[in-house]
Formats: structure tokens, sequence, C-alpha cells
């Protein structure tokens, strides 16, 4: 029998909603009954109830309140939301709170009451379903299908598969949690454009899907660990938006294992810059990341160096603050390519800013890596202009244009850096590390050291090791 306790702040609307359903004809029994969330939850502690119906708006504490504070206190509670409120926002807040259904007590009549309440019954007991195969071991058998539909919410969704039960090939199976996502097997087939049609109309914009064949013999155990990486992955470079993706298991992932590569070279060859300015060179870029589809923690990296490299030389300071910020919208491929453009835009803002040409720019860039690179060692500006094909005194001018600041002075600050970073993460004396950063003489670099930083070297690795210290 399951336990049902009624909060509404109406007393006559409380009533009234008790006596309206012949409660043991679902397997039901109301077991207590309040007038407002505090009064609720010590029902809740003494009735052990199974089932909470909740109006939203009370005084003290809301509806959504008590749902949450629900799920903390007793977590095998469900919560169906009582409303006078029909308002999309409404119905969601609730659904992503966790609540299974939701009634409008405006709209609750005899004739409609039996079915919403059927309704309420067959979700309880399809989540006791799935989850007492889950915790009795039925994960651990054989997926019993050769296809399934997997869904990931692009949001943590409080309610876990809550919003999964309004597909109705979804709700005629069994749901499998595995790592973060959720698996239906589809024991009974539905044409793939009702799917496509559901998915849209009831999880579009909240939720990711996939339709993936060729997985019977898996367990869910197994499916966890083989769809971890890629899944997220076809999701993340897919441009299908709010429809299902249509996978086939062991082609794909066979294929990707056979590939092997390892695309973090692309990524440094792509510190260039050439994408930014050539048309032609953004094309064969996107085609390159588009076939290797390497993770997308590679392209998070690669667009944080791009702004931290690039702030205050080709990037003005609040430009590159402001793209930086911008890389957490990026949740797929699609995201990238318009913030990749987006930075193309002001690189080539700054081309025109410096009245170079393309060909110009990209030597000088070529000629900021190698510096950045070869710090260290003893270069320089007649090598670096000779290693990028520009004669010195072009090179000087035009370098100075672009940094704002002499070659010598950019130098020792990369120099500077170098030694900075050699003091945090190495235990090396400081007149090994001033030689490793390019200083011959030791007592010219602890001078420059001070100049630059405001203390010695050894101070410097003394504070940079605290907690909080500098870096």
């Amino acid at each position: 029998m399951i336990k049902a306790v009624v909060v509404d702040d109406e007393k006559l609307v409380r009533k009234g909603f008790i006596s309206l359903f012949d409660w043991s004809s679902y397997g039901m029994v109301v077991v207590g009954e309040a007038g407002d969330g505090k009064t609720a939850l010590e029902v809740l502690r003494q009735t052990n109830a199974d089932l909470l119906f909740t109006d939203i708006t009370m005084p003290g504490m809301s509806g959504f309140d008590l749902i949450k504070e629900t799920r903390i206190r007793h977590p095998r509670v469900r919560s169906v939301v009582l409303t006078c409120h029909h308002e999309f926002d409404f119905v969601q807040e609730a659904l992503r709170l966790g609540a299974i259904d939701y009634i409008v007590k405006t709209l609750l009549e005899l004739d409609n009451a039996d079915e919403v309440m059927r309704r309420i019954v067959e979700r309880i007991e399809w989540e006791v379903g799935t989850r007492a195969a889950h915790l009795t071991g039925e994960a651990q058998k054989k997926i019993p299908a050769d296809s399934a539909l997997v869904f990931r919410p692009l949001v943590p969704a409080e309610g876990g598969s809550a919003e999964l039960f309004e597909l109705p090939f979804v709700r005629r199976n069994p749901v499998m949690p595995i790592g973060g996502m959720w698996l239906a097997p589809l024991l009974h087939s539905s044409p793939m454009e009702e799917i496509k049609r559901e998915i849209k109309a009831r999880l579009g914009g909240r939720w990711e899907s996939a339709f993936v064949t060729g997985v019977s013999g898996l367990t869910a155990e197994e499916a966890e660990k083989e769809f971890a990486d890629w899944l997220p992955r076809e999701w993340f470079y897919s441009p299908a938006g709010d429809e299902p993706l249509w996978l086939a298991f062991g082609e794909r992932v066979r294929a990707d294992r056979a590939a092997g590569r390892q695309p973090s070279e692309t990524f440094k060859d792509a510190l260039d810059m050439k994408w930014a300015l050539d048309a032609a060179g953004w094309e064969d870029f996107k085609r390159t990341i588009g076939g290797l589809r390497p993770d997308p923690e590679l392209l998070r990296g690669f667009g944080e160096s791009l702004c931290r490299e690039w702030g205050g030389m080709l990037l003005p300071a609040a430009e590159a603050e402001s793209l930086h910020a911008a890389i957490e919208r990026n949740r797929t491929w699609a995201d990238w390519q318009s913030w990749l453009l987006q930075y193309s835009d002001v690189v080539k803002r700054r081309l025109v800013e410096l009245s170079f040409t393309a060909e110009v720019l990209l030597c000088l860039i070529r000629a900021v890596r190698y510096m950045r690179k070869h710090a260290g060692h003893k270069i320089n500006q007649a090598d670096v202009a000779a290693r990028v094909n520009m004669s010195r005194g072009y090179f000087s001018q035009c370098f100075a244009r672009l940094a704002g600041e002499p070659f010598g002075s950019v130098l020792r600050d990369m120099r500077i850096d170098r030694a900075k970073r050699l003091l945090r993460e190495t235990a090396d004396p400081v007149h090994q590390i001033a030689l490793a950063s390019g200083f011959e003489d030791e007592k010219y670099f602890s001078r420059l050291f001070r100049e630059r930083v405001g203390m010695l070297p050894s101070e410097y690795r003394v504070t940079s090791a605290r907690p909080g210290g500098t870096k």
C-alpha cells in the first residue's frame, strides 16, 4: 500500500482533494495531511510515507522548497505538485526538482481524476521496478535488446530519470543508470519518427539522446565503461541538435580504437594562428578537428592557451578576458566553431590596426612562439629575425609595434617568467635557474628579478611555496 501525505494551506481545498478519490482502489492510503511545509516534514517523519502531494504557494515554505527538503530528509518519498498554475515554467521547475507529476487543481474533475491517479501509480511502479532491477543485480545481466536509447541531461537533473517517464516508448521499459547517463533497452520497437518527435517535444534543449544498435550482450556495467568516452564525444561533435543520434556501437568503437590518433599535436600546430587569418587555413583546421574528434578537454585547453598567450599582444586585455569567460558556454563543437570565429575577428581587427599584411603578422606570431620556446637559450633579435625570414631592422620595427615594447624587453620578461616557473616547480639552486633561463650572470639575474618581481629569487621561492602565495 502506497502511503500518501497531502499538503495545502487551504483546509477546504485539502479536504476536498482527499475526498475526491477512492484511494484504496489505487493501492493508496492517506496517512497524514498538513497546512504548511514545516508541519508536512514532521508528518512525513512520523508516518514513513511514500508519496507527497503538495501545493506550491504556501506561507513560510513554498512547495518547491518542501520538495527540495523532502529529497534531502526523505529521499525515497516521491512528490506530486498541486497547483493552480498551468504555466510551463512552474511545471518544468517541479519536474527539475524531482516531482514525478503535477496536478492542476482548477482542471481536476471527477471524469479525469481516475486517469490522473492511475498515471501516478504507473509512474511509481515503473520507478520501483527500475530501481529494484538495478539494486538486485539485474543491471549485471545482458542488455535484453539489440538497440537502446541512451540519454544524458545537459544540466544535472535533480529528479534523475523523472522526465524520461514522459516518453511513451521509455515508459514501457526499465531504465538503467550508467554513469551520469540513462539507458533504456528497446524491447518493443517504435517508429523512429515518433521517437524523434517525442524527444524533441518533451526533452528538447535539456537532454542529449542517442539511438544505439549492437548493444545486446553488454551488461549495464560494461555499457557504462564503453559509453563513458565514446557517447559524450559523439554528442559533442554532432550537428543533430534536438534529434537523437543514430549510432552502431560495435562498428564505431572498433573504428575509433583502430585509428589510435593523438590530436594534441594538431593544437600545437594551430597556435601558429593561420586558421585565424586565412579562410583556407580555417577550413583545413575545421576539417582536421572534425575528422580527429579530439577530447573536448583538449579544445578547452587550446582555447585557454589562445587567451593566455596572446592577451595584450594580439588581443586587447579586455577582449582576452571576455573570450576566456565565454569558453564556459562552449558545450559542442558547433559552439567552439562560433567562439573561434569570434577570436579570429578580434585578430583580424588587430591586423588592420597594425597595418600589417597577414604574412607579416604570421611571421611575428612564429617569432613570439620561437622566443617562448627558446627563452632559456642564447638567442638574440638577429637569430629570431633570421628564423622567420625577416631582415633584422624591419623585424625590430614590426615586433615593437605588435608587442608595444622592444624585442629585448619582451625576451627578458619571457626569461623572468621561465625563472619564476622553475623556482616554483624545482629545487634547483638559483645559479642553475639563472643559466636555464638564459642569464649567464647570477648577480645580474637576481638584480633584474628583484626589479621586475619586487623580491629576490630566493624570496620568491619561499613566498610561492606558501598556500595562496605569489605565482
